[in-house]
């Protein structure tokens, strides 16, 4: 069956190829020279000629504007920079994974530093790690010894990174999730101006007056409060 053909059936080109020379089948397009100068609306085939006389491509650099915005540039030279750009991008770019350590909870002690050797090679090469420990049978009746291995793991791994999440169990699994470095803290602030931290205890400071059940202040010169009278409803008198 042979193809069909006409400007309805060309090929979907990628987003990130732009259009170019001949491709660009608008009448008129805003131009910009090579030097980036403004060269303002002109036609199509005006910016070819220009494009053609300076040995350089038209390429369209915004479709979606009115007119199409278009440049007079090397496209062969555009690419490779573009491409080199992007690959030393992706260099600097650190995928964080995370890694799975698995133990029981009647791991020796020999298997269990092993595990934690290759977990402090993981967070110290920025990666996080998730130790994940399985219940059998009768195990689940001691969830609080597996609980307590992972605590204990957290523990010794407090130099190479933080919890971030604490050991919690999901149906016959228990999960601990370690992220390398250490967690931040909020620094409060510091001066004359600062807000004081409240004092140990939660009391009230010496000198103020304690707030009343209802939330409201006790009024100023108001003395000790009495028994409250009791308030009889009024019988209508007869005409």
């Amino acid at each position: 069956m042979q193809r069909p053909r006409g400007p309805r059936f060309l090929p979907v080109r990628p987003d990130e190829e732009h259009r170019t020379n001949r491709q660009i089948r608008v009448p008129q397009v805003r131009l910009i020279g090579l030097q980036g100068e403004q060269l303002g609306v002109v036609a199509t085939e005006d910016a070819l000629r220009m494009a053609q006389e300076g040995e350089v491509d038209l390429v369209e650099v915004a479709p979606t504007a009115s007119p199409p915005v278009c440049r007079l540039l090397d496209y062969g030279k555009f690419r490779y920079s573009k491409q080199k750009k992007d690959a030393e991008a992706k260099k600097k770019q650190h995928v964080t994974q995370l890694k799975e350590l698995r133990i029981r909870p009647g791991t020796d002690s020999h298997d269990v530093e092993r595990q934690l050797k290759k977990a402090q090679e993981f967070l110290s090469d920025g990666q996080r790690v998730k130790f994940t420990l399985r219940f059998r049978g009768r195990e689940m009746a001691h969830q609080d010894l597996g609980r307590g291995k992972l605590t204990s793991i957290a523990n010794q791994l407090g130099e190479y990174g933080w919890v971030e999440i604490e050991p919690r169990t999901e149906g016959r699994v228990m999960h601990l999730v370690m992220a390398p470095g250490q967690r931040k803290r909020a620094v409060l602030p510091t001066g004359p101006g600062a807000p004081r931290p409240p004092a140990a205890g939660g009391g009230v400071p010496q000198g103020a007056a304690a707030p009343s059940a209802s939330g409201a202040a006790p009024a100023q010169g108001a003395g000790p409060a009495g028994p409250a009278k009791e308030v009889r409803p009024q019988q209508p008198r007869p005409a």
